[in-house]
């Protein structure tokens, strides 16, 4: 990772394609599609059947034209394929969630109950460690194969940064996430922000303890006023940081520590040490608190209803003064009620969301840049915005730096020979491309980063008239936003709740 300054912003562009398209920019299996579709082409050529050629022709250009052509990030038999499957969950109701709290048939209240992805989730609370006996709430994914464990951080952010600041923070950023790959066991580092208008639970609280009955008129109009104005204008910001470990890692480590969950836990823990020690260094956060189970619950509660926040707090303040209040939210309730995914928005309880990827700019990617998308544009709707570093390892990441290199000088020497005068784009990749070697020979990771921006509001509200608020916001901020249509219920659950969901899978790193 590299960075310049420019406008006394720190400002990063060393970034490019995952892959480069050996052969005019198609990948290997679109290569051999297209050269399969054109075959009996050629062999109606060699029988001299004109019109059976020309025929064939076409469909030939049909199929590589579904194949190559991306429509929105996918191509045509990747839509098709895509809607096939909606279509059919849709007609059998697969794609219908209701909890088991919801339909009267809840057990085990300790138990996750949650929709989509998130259902091969269990929660196990670690052991208990430190001189308060903090027990790290440990995330399993049964699905995906992996461990996570969240942190929520204070950080004074980078608004009012200066130039040198922006360029630590960023040094910051590479440096971790270079930790974290050394590690050889956490494969991917997700920050998640999310904004939200503040409901005033906290200054109510504070008022009512602090109000005397017998104090002056005016003063008590004048702070009700502020109140009000308050939260009209304010917003409250959560930041979390998860670490996702894959268990065949995870698997190898806890043997030397007795195995098992509790070798697990310990392994976990020592992560969490080490990139607590990371986020409060070289990030600059100022408070890194690892969640526990009911935390944890709070927050994916929180993320399905924002409604739910105020309620939550005023239990908090009652059980505070008396113990015998329950404050908790249990695991089988902290998800929703039914959850019903649409095309281009994802339905839960009385809310709705709308999730779009991010798209990096050709110019670079300043940092900070992603404050407008987590601005409210409207009263009532809240924002998350989540950033995932998914990590290579070193033996794979070798290989696709040495497959990017030979693929650009291949498409390079391609064009030469074609006398395709070669666009900048296709220049400045394939100068990347040789660039990403040097950088992982110098003690670089090699991270394919991506964002997820959410926006949620109550079903009273028109969510697509949000949408499209949500897509200027990120068009504002310098990207191109990029609407994950078909797979909202995914995005909604990578991009707003802090349980290590990702859009990339860990199998092949």
């Amino acid at each position: 990772m590299s960075e310049t300054t420019e406008r006394r912003v720190a400002v990063y562009r060393d970034y490019g394609p995952d892959r480069v398209g050996f052969f005019f920019g198609l990948t290997g299996w679109q290569l051999i599609v297209t050269v399969v579709a054109f075959l009996p082409v050629l062999a109606a050529i060699n029988g001299q059947r004109w019109l059976l050629a020309g025929e064939l022709a076409g469909v030939g250009v049909l199929i590589s034209a579904l194949v190559t052509i991306p429509v929105r990030g996918r191509s045509a038999t990747g839509w098709l394929a895509a809607s096939v499957r909606f279509a059919v969950g849709k007609a059998f109701g697969w794609t219908t969630w209701r909890s088991k709290a919801a339909t009267g048939v809840a057990d085990d209240l300790t138990k996750a109950d949650l929709p989509g992805v998130l259902a091969g989730l269990a929660i196990h609370d670690g052991p208990p460690t430190g001189p308060t006996q903090h027990r790290i709430a440990l995330i399993q994914d049964h699905a995906a194969r992996t461990w996570a464990i969240t942190a929520a951080i204070t950080h004074p952010g980078v608004g009012l940064a200066d130039a040198a600041t922006r360029d630590a923070y960023g040094r910051g950023l590479a440096e971790l996430l270079d930790v974290a790959a050394r590690t050889d066991l956490i494969s991917d580092v997700m920050f998640l922000v999310r904004t939200v208008p503040d409901d005033g639970a906290e200054r109510e609280q504070w008022i009512t303890r602090h109000r005397r009955p017998d104090g002056p008129a005016l003063s008590r109009r004048v702070n009700d006023d502020l109140a009000i104005m308050l939260s009209t204008a304010a917003v409250r910001t959560e930041t979390f940081v998860t670490i996702v470990i894959p268990e065949q890692r995870l698997a190898r480590q806890a043997r030397e520590f007795g195995g098992g969950l509790d070798g697990r836990a310990r392994v976990l823990y020592a992560l969490a040490s080490e990139m607590g020690d990371m986020l409060r260094g070289a990030i600059g956060a100022t408070d890194v608190t690892w969640l526990t189970s009911p935390q944890l619950a709070l927050a994916v509660r929180t993320g399905f209803a924002p409604g739910d926040r105020a309620g939550i707090i005023d239990a908090l303040a009652a059980h505070a003064a008396d113990p015998t209040v329950n404050a908790d939210v249990p695991w089988a309730m902290a998800g929703p009620s039914g959850a019903d995914p649409a095309l281009r928005h994802h339905s839960h309880d009385a809310w709705n969301s709308i999730s779009a990827t991010i798209k990096l700019p050709d110019r670079g990617a300043c940092l900070g840049a992603l404050a407008p998308i987590l601005t409210p544009a409207e009263r009532g709707e809240r924002r998350s915005v989540l950033v995932a570093y998914p990590l290579l390892a070193s033996g794979r990441a070798e290989r696709q730096t040495a497959s990017g290199e030979w693929s650009a000088d291949m498409a390079e020497g391609l064009r030469a020979k074609a006398g395709i005068r070669a666009r900048a784009r296709d220049r400045t990749n394939t100068a990347r491309a040789h660039n990403l070697d040097t950088k992982l020979a110098s003690g670089h990771t090699l991270t394919r980063p991506y964002a997820i921006a959410t926006v949620t509001v109550p079903k009273t509200m028109r969510i697509a008239q949000y949408g499209r608020l949500l897509d200027a916001s990120i068009r504002r901020a310098g990207y191109a936003p990029l609407r994950l249509d078909l797979a909202q219920g995914t995005a909604f659950a990578a991009g707003t709740l802090p349980v290590g969901i990702g859009l990339a899978r860990t199998a092949d790193r």
